[in-house]
């Protein structure tokens, strides 16, 4: 038997398919291309393997797609099989059985396994990172900050992955707000894994957050060896600069960049398809044409509206909807939202709240009808963050709401949200808010110059 590059037990008796696994560890750690050929490798040298079974059900679950969602289950049984066939180890046992647990519609119970396989060993960089990813999914802040502190003290200098680990606590302070210290963890943890883009992502989150357009730019633009070598994540880099351009009003850098770089490739990844629908409707509302980007968009959501895999990913389909004006594939995904909230999963409670008031809010402001968008997102906004994500991602619904309310006459409320906003933002107000506030100055002043004159 062998050790892992965390220093965890293996089952694995060939060195080669250690070799593999190890390529497995350190792609996804630093969401390299090479991840899934690195599996492939592993299935094809040791496919009786259970834990190898086991990571490519949860990396199906990961997608967020209703179609891979049986292949997940085929791995899953694959690797029960496995494991009653006896020698696995009993961390390799707990990652089978958290497989289980997310199919079973219990990703809550995903996370308990990974934390279980980490008091084995805290030194367990990969199931502290499945535990992140998972919790990240879920929108769990709190428990992303808890998860890795926990690992930190058996993550030192002389760790591996030393540097990974500080990318995932740099994010985890980042979500939690506090910006200073992500920014010194993630500039910290960069220089021990260059190739870390978790890390960098999450010191740009810090500069978006905090309003330094100029300094995320810089970020991004001085590390391209850190991002490049990236799967799709590295499409969400590009827009994150893409946001940091929009900050500054570079509009026609930000419009470049969906074309050349965000939507360069046209899959229907969630993840890929949030970047884009996202950034599309933020240009929007700040008055910018973008002319027919939104048709390919909306015909690949319309294929998605039965998916309901994840809130974050269908609110991000009704964007696209709403974005090219379809208002029955919009009316079909609420309806298939409020019927999935019907079921008893735990993504039933989070379609239940917030995902069937954003999505009747949504679907009312793609029919302008803003007094109802703003009372059904009113309601929604104060559980945005159980639609996992972050809060960059989530910020579009955030803006959605507000301009809702700014177009419904709604000033009180809306500069509460205005307020709140920016707090959360470490009292960093970006343009977003300064243009929306002004404007909200200008309409109360309107209001009150019109109560004068009756």
């Amino acid at each position: 038997m062998f050790d892992d590059i965390c220093g965890c037990r293996l089952s694995l008796t060939d060195p080669e398919a250690v070799s593999a696994w190890n390529g497995v560890v350190l792609g996804i750690l630093s969401h390299g291309q090479a991840t899934g050929d690195h599996l492939t490798d592993l299935l094809k040298r040791a496919p009786d393997y259970a834990l190898a079974h086991a990571m490519k059900g949860l990396a199906c679950l990961m997608l967020g797609r209703r179609e891979v969602v049986e292949t997940a289950r085929e791995s899953s049984k694959k690797a029960n099989t496995l494991l009653a066939q006896g020698g696995a180890t009993e961390r390799e046992r707990l990652w089978c059985i958290a497989l289980e647990d997310w199919l079973a519609g219990k990703p809550s119970n995903a996370i308990a396994r990974m934390e279980a396989a980490m008091r084995l060993n805290p030194a367990d960089t990969i199931s502290m990172k499945l535990s992140h990813g998972i919790r990240f999914i879920m929108g769990d802040k709190e428990g992303m900050l808890r998860s890795v502190k926990r690992a930190l003290p058996a993550h030192g200098p002389d760790h591996p992955l030393y540097g990974y680990s500080l990318g995932c606590h740099s994010f985890a302070l980042e979500e939690n707000g506090d910006y200073e210290g992500a920014e010194r963890v993630g500039l910290r943890g960069l220089q021990f894994a260059k190739d870390d883009a978790w890390g960098l992502h999450a010191v740009t989150h810090v500069y978006d957050m905090t309003h330094r357009t100029d300094a995320g730019i810089a970020l991004i633009d001085e590390n391209t060896g850190v991002w490049s070598h990236c799967n799709n994540f590295r499409f969400h880099v590009w827009w994150h600069k893409a946001l940091l351009h929009l900050d500054q009003r570079d509009y026609e850098t930000a419009l470049s960049l969906y074309d050349t770089k965000i939507r360069d490739d046209k899959t229907d990844d969630y993840r890929d398809f949030s970047n884009a629908s996202s950034l599309l409707i933020r240009l929007e509302l700040e008055g910018i044409d973008v002319g027919d980007r939104w048709v390919e968009l909306a015909d690949l959501a319309e294929k998605r509206t039965d998916d309901g895999c994840l809130v974050f990913a269908d609110m991000h389909y009704m964007l696209a909807l709403i974005g090219e004006a379809r208002p029955a594939a919009a009316a079909r995904m609420t309806a298939r939202v409020t019927q999935t909230a019907q079921e008893s999963d735990e993504m039933a409670q989070v379609m239940t709240t917030p995902g069937m008031s954003t999505s009747q809010g949504l679907e009312a402001f793609g029919e302008a009808d803003y007094s109802t968008a703003f009372a059904h997102l009113k309601v929604a906004q104060p559980h945005f963050q159980a639609m996992g994500g972050s809060h960059a991602q989530r910020d579009v619904f955030e803006r959605l709401t507000i301009e809702a309310g700014l177009r419904a006459g709604r000033l009180c409320d809306t500069e509460t949200l205005l307020l709140e906003r920016t707090n959360l933002r470490g009292g960093h107000e970006d343009t977003f808010a300064a243009t929306r506030m002004e404007h909200l100055t200008q309409l109360r002043q309107m209001s009150e110059n019109s109560t004068a004159a009756e």
